[in-house]
């Protein structure tokens, strides 16, 4: 016994030794050495926030008012060094305790221009909250909508999808919803003017860069337009001493995915469920209820029915060119997106020619034109009950068969008269087919424009800008077929044609003088500029036709005055604008800018 103990006590001592070494080795890891320094730019001068950080980990320290910092660092590490316009520097700690640090300036992307309102500047020289995205971080994405490019590109930028029918807009808000009433849209600006509608039709495949204004400095000078935000779309141009020519196609498919979609009874089920319903009720189960397993494979999912798996394509021809003087972009479009819903398409066909000549060392010339067409066919998808197909067809019985014994479209199903309901249930699938709610819309934005610099930082450009707009709406409900639910065929057939024709024009009148001394920097712009717009709408509704095939308005029997409108809008605006930037050593930035309007708008 006595030498068991012994050999028990042995061990505890060699165990307690281990442990008294790991930890000897332990403690000596996590050694911590006090590591100070100062960071300076390359000419000295002491940089205030530099971000000082443990590489692999997440502490770190900024430096002081006077560049300096301090830092526990644990033997082995290494401290990163980043600033914003400086290049990221690391630097092994080894047994050092004081590091100096000395960054180099970021020239590459300081040194990039960056379009802001009237004019562009480098980056190192905006002042106000301004981000731009290239197009080359946004081109190998497959989308068809602006919007749905810049989706997670810009911080404290929301942009949404508000509906699911082919060719929407999205919604963009700058820094949030900035009105419960008003819209909060932000001003659209397309190679300096500003446009009157959104930009969803717009081919993305058009566009060179993207800057978004978000603050009152920014904005300014597009007065109270601008104060949900700006967003300003520069167009492709051609690249100095090359001509190239690219053909960018994608094509895909669009599918509603199961995971997601209402868990909705089957034909069985749903009979079970009624037959239950009448038994707890204590009431006689309609015939067509007492035995559900009739409907062993009849089942008939209408929501499902409407849906189908629907093809994308964009195809897009590109040709840039810059020789001799002349700058030439050309872009040429196609973009057709079938809707997942029966019966519902969006069709987009673009051309973009920007053309820039220089005429000599003192004056330049340009011009660009757009024209575009568009088809947007939606036959009710939206609404809810009572208007929408989709949300009706969710409702119906499964029970009711899509198709009739001949394998056609019936007008209508009727519930079973034994259930005491006597409303009919029109045919959603035939509904989507016969509906009709096309839009077709022709636009054209062009721009000519002169530019003379008759001295030395001296620069005078004038530009006439015209936006023209025609669109034709037809919507026509025939007597076979409605959205409406519980609503029997035939029904009044009804018919509505709206016309709008809008017509804007800007003329822009700009001077920018720069001048340098020493390490004084300035640069003055003045301008006047001059904007018209009219639109003229008109409106036709008509009902009770003798033919469905003639959907025409000499081919109905009544007008409904209610229904028939016209309507005409026009405004002007007369503006002032001003901005001076200064910057010293290009260190010390200061920017002031004034707007005054005239508007026919104001006093109404």
């Amino acid at each position: 016994m006595q030498k068991k103990f012994i050999l028990l006590q042995g061990r505890g001592n060699l165990c307690v030794g281990i442990i008294a070494l790991l930890l000897l080795v332990a403690t000596s890891s996590f050694a911590q050495n006090a590591i100070k320094g100062k960071v300076s730019a390359k000419d000295g001068e002491s940089l205030v926030g530099v971000n000082v950080a443990i590489k692999g980990t997440t502490r770190g320290t900024n430096t002081d008012a006077d560049g300096n910092y301090k830092l526990d660092v644990p033997n082995g590490s290494t401290l990163v060094f980043s600033y914003i316009g400086y290049l990221t520097k690391e630097v092994a700690v080894g047994s050092q305790t004081t590091i100096n640090v000395t960054l180099e300036t970021n020239d590459k992307i300081l040194s990039e221009v960056v379009v802001v309102g009237y004019g562009s500047q480098t980056k190192k020289e905006v002042t106000g909250a301004v981000q731009t995205i290239s197009s080359k971080e946004i081109k190998d994405l497959p989308v068809s909508q602006i919007g749905q490019k810049l989706q997670g590109q810009v911080a404290g930028v929301q942009i949404n999808q508000t509906t699911g029918r082919p060719g929407q807009g999205m919604n963009i808000r700058i820094r949030g919803q900035l009105s419960v009433s008003g819209g909060s849209d932000p001003l659209y600006v397309v190679d300096g003017f500003p446009i009157t509608g959104n930009i969803g039709a717009l081919n993305p495949d058009e566009i060179e860069d993207i800057t978004i204004l978000k603050d009152a400095a920014s904005t300014a000078l597009y007065g109270s337009r601008a104060a949900n935000g700006v967003v300003l779309i520069t167009t492709k141009r051609g690249k100095s001493g090359q001509t190239n020519v690219s053909f960018n196609v994608f094509t895909g498919t669009q599918v509603v995915p199961k995971k997601g979609r209402f868990a909705m009874m089957d034909a069985v089920e749903f009979a079970q469920f009624k037959k239950e319903h009448y038994e707890d009720s204590k009431l006689p189960v309609p015939v067509e209820f007492q035995n559900p397993s009739q409907y062993e494979g009849k089942n008939n999912d209408w929501y499902d029915a409407l849906l189908r798996r629907a093809p994308v394509q964009s195809y897009n021809l590109t040709l840039t060119s810059n020789k001799d003087k002349v700058s030439t972009s050309l872009v040429a479009g196609v973009f057709n997106q079938e809707g997942v819903v029966l019966n519902t398409k969006y069709q987009r066909y673009s051309l973009r020619l920007n053309s820039e000549y220089k005429v000599s060392d003192k004056v330049t010339i340009g011009m660009n034109i757009a024209p575009q067409y568009v088809f947007d066919n939606t036959p009710r998808t939206d609404g809810d009950r009572g208007t929408g197909i989709l949300f009706n067809a969710i409702h119906t019985w499964p029970i009711m068969p899509i198709y009739d014994e001949k394998g056609e479209l019936p007008l209508f199903n009727r519930f079973p008269s034994s259930t005491g309901n006597i409303f009919a249930y029109p045919n959603w699938v035939r509904a989507a087919y016969e509906l009709k709610n096309e839009t077709k819309q022709t636009n054209l934005l062009s721009n000519a424009y002169i530019s003379y610099s008759p001295i030395k930082g001296l620069t005078l450009k004038s530009s006439m800008n015209v936006e023209m707009l025609n669109q034709k709406f037809f919507f026509f409900n025939p007597s076979t077929a409605t959205s409406a639910i519980n609503t029997a065929v035939p029904v009044t057939a009804v018919s509505i044609r709206q016309s709008t024709d809008n017509l804007g024009w800007l003329n822009e009148n700009l001077a920018t003088y720069s001048k340098s001394f020493n390490d004084h920097n300035f640069e003055l712009l003045a301008g006047y500029t001059n904007q018209s717009f009219r639109s003229e709408s008109s409106r036709i509704q008509a009902d009770t036709y003798s033919d469905d095939r003639l959907p025409t308005i000499q081919g109905a029997i009544n007008i409904a005055r209610g229904g028939t409108n016209s309507n005409v809008q026009e405004w002007r605006l007369t503006s002032l604008l001003s901005r001076l930037t200064y910057n010293y050593k290009g260190k010390y930035l200061f920017t002031a800018s004034i707007r005054r309007d005239g508007s026919s708008r104001f006093g109404s």
